[in-house]
């Protein structure tokens, strides 16, 4: 075990850092829609069980196993997993996922800041055209935002635990709760809104079915970033008497209130400019719903409360976007980094310019995969639809490795680790929770219900995205 590794300094550090990994783009369009399209306040009921009795119990073992190892993924299972080649693989998976993420993600992050720059030039008209997006996308100019996220990113990340990660999210974690706040309640101030709010809360339970509850399971499990890695490396920067229960709880409680606030945002503005909308035609695509029609609704909103109003009101929400992704993706990256700098025994300013050069090269032929290079722009067909570079990463890495990540710390913690040397390691800064309700039911979930629930969502996707057959 690494004596000389860093730690986080409060407790209140280590939550926002894991609720800014936890906050992203997701939460603030794509939950709202989500729930909207999907029962309202049923799904929301459903997706907080799920966050409590499925997510929660992952997110423990998660961080206990990066506490107990003082280790990033990989070496975290390979050192308690005696080095068998099945739990490296696990590891290597814990550890590529997050990598590949990243490159997802970052394209999002460089167009959320190429409309933000747009934005802030006056030039909310430009972007709100239909068109402007696909043009968008197919420029060369994003290369320049691109440079801006990477400075950014890495500036942050070469602070290192203590004076980067930490320092970064007790500044912008409480910035985005205010902006959040700020919105709703400019939103709220809006004919209509109350509209908005009563689907987004008003539950009809008649809409919930099977493809429902298991897209409120995986709402719930990517919103949490369970299965990327995030929370075993940031669990080995705990220290020994650290209370990761209590932290773990309050993590997914920041997250879902976030989530929840965020659709007082989304909906009510929605309704506020466009009364008649149907919530089954919302697009289920948080890109979709960012790009193309959030300006829309900011330059209806102009004829309302004036053009430059409006442009400040679009300027605050592009603002919060790009926070939101900043926090999530110095989260994701830092997974590699550190695994990297364990692995090949470098410092932190070499592995991040190796991951920094990776993840660019990556991003680049991501970003170009929309019709700009035609070789990444159709890479390969399965169920019966092409698929560029970008499709792919998505489909495999995002849709379909986290639900197996988790899979696979279950079966972790049950088979290798067992339940014993889990329960001991959570205890450590929670004397009490070895005779709590919560551990009896966080060993009994974990070895039984969750490993099946998950397993069967794995396969299911691997189905569905595939070869495009549901199974459930």
């Amino acid at each position: 075990m690494s004596t000389s590794r860093e730690h986080f300094s409060s407790k209140i550090g280590f939550i926002l850092a894991a609720a800014g990994s936890a906050v992203g783009i997701g939460n603030l369009v794509g939950f709202p829609v989500a729930a909207t399209k999907n029962g309202g306040g049923a799904f929301l009921i459903i997706y907080a069980l799920f966050v409590a009795f499925i997510c929660l119990p992952i997110m423990l073992a998660e961080m206990g196993l990066g506490r107990r190892t003082q280790h990033s993924p990989y070496s975290a299972y390979a050192e308690l997993g005696q080095n068998t080649l099945h739990w490296r693989i696990a590891g290597w998976f814990a550890t590529i996922t997050p990598f590949m993420i990243a490159v997802f993600y970052m394209v999002i992050t460089v167009w959320i800041f190429g409309y933000l720059f747009q934005t802030l030039s006056g030039n909310l008209d430009v972007i709100a055209q239909p068109e402007y997006f696909g043009q968008f996308v197919n420029d060369y100019s994003f290369i320049g935002y691109l440079v801006a996220v990477t400075v950014i990113i890495n500036f942050i990340l070469l602070g290192g635990v203590r004076k980067g990660i930490e320092r970064a999210s007790k500044i912008l974690m409480p910035t985005l709760f205010l902006m959040l706040i700020l919105l709703v309640i400019f939103v709220l101030t809006l004919d209509n809104a109350m509209a908005g709010v009563e689907f987004y809360l008003v539950p009809d339970f008649s809409k919930i079915d099977g493809s429902v509850i298991n897209g409120a399971l995986a709402q719930a499990f990517f919103s949490l970033s369970l299965g990327m890695g995030i929370l075993i490396t940031y669990g080995s920067y705990f220290r020994r008497n650290d209370d990761i229960v209590t932290s773990g709880k309050l993590v997914a409680i920041t997250d879902t209130a976030v989530a929840f606030t965020a659709g007082l945002m989304t909906l009510p503005a929605i309704f506020a400019i466009y009364p008649d909308t149907n919530p089954a035609s919302l697009s289920d695509s948080s890109v979709s719903m960012i790009f193309s029609f959030f300006p829309q609704i900011f330059m209806q909103l102009s004829d309302i409360v004036g053009y430059g109003f409006a442009t400040v009101a679009a300027s605050v929400f592009f603002l919060l976007a790009l926070v939101a992704a900043i926090t999530s993706l110095v989260s994701i990256i830092e997974v590699p980094t550190s695994s990297f700098m364990e692995k090949r025994k470098v410092s932190r300013s070499t592995a991040l310019l190796v991951m920094g050069l990776a993840i660019t090269i990556l991003t680049l032929l991501a970003a170009t995969s929309f019709g700009l290079v035609p070789w990444v722009s159709n890479v390969i067909t399965y169920a019966g639809v092409d698929k560029s570079l970008f499709d792919i990463i998505v489909d495999v890495f995002y849709d379909t490795i986290l639900p197996l990540n988790g899979l696979l710390i279950c079966l972790f913690v049950r088979y290798r680790w067992k339940r014993e040397n889990f329960t001991a390691e959570l205890s450590n800064g929670n004397e009490s929770y070895a005779t709590s309700f919560l551990h009896k039911y966080v060993n009994f979930a974990i070895s039984t219900f969750i490993p099946v629930i998950l397993a069967i969502v794995f396969i299911n996707t691997v189905a569905m995205k595939f070869f495009d057959v549901s199974l459930l």
